[in-house]
């Protein structure tokens, strides 16, 4: 297994990612939205391969704030038929690296209760459930 940034996406990528991000969320990524992704200065896309294959994915945020550099990961997926296997401990380790190599002060994450396997992970990791309430505020839908 092979840990990438990724630097461009094509179509193939995008198909890859689409299948795997299909996994954790309905969310369907278009291919322009992976390329600002990639583009971004803020995020840095990884990829997990297996050969050719890709088996996971996960995107890293690094944000400057007025209290310092944060880091945030996001849409951690490993392929259901290649969990069990490091990909999650390797994607998220590389993160880790490059977020402490950008100068985070500090590294967050969710994961869903559910996520049985990704929180032993995350807690394996050093990463500690923090005592905070976590808010989201979506986007109306249009009207019509």
């Amino acid at each position: 297994m092979q840990i990438e940034i990724v630097d461009t996406v094509d179509e193939q990528l995008h198909a890859s990612l689409v299948r795997l991000i299909a996994q954790l969320s309905s969310s369907r990524p278009a291919l322009e939205d992976l390329r600002a992704v990639v583009a971004s200065e803020a995020s840095t896309l990884l990829v997990a391969r297996d050969e050719a294959r890709v088996v996971g994915t996960l995107t890293l945020a690094v944000f400057r704030i007025p209290s310092g550099v944060r880091a945030w990961i996001e849409d951690v997926v490993v392929d259901e038929g290649s969990r069990g296997r490091g990909t999650g401990e390797a994607l998220t380790r590389r993160a880790i690296d490059i977020a402490w190599g950008k100068g985070a002060k500090t590294i967050e994450l969710t994961s869903r209760p559910i996520r049985e396997a990704a929180n032993r992970l995350y807690r394996k990791l050093g990463f500690a459930m923090r005592e905070t309430n976590v808010y989201r505020l979506e986007r109306p839908r249009p009207a019509g």
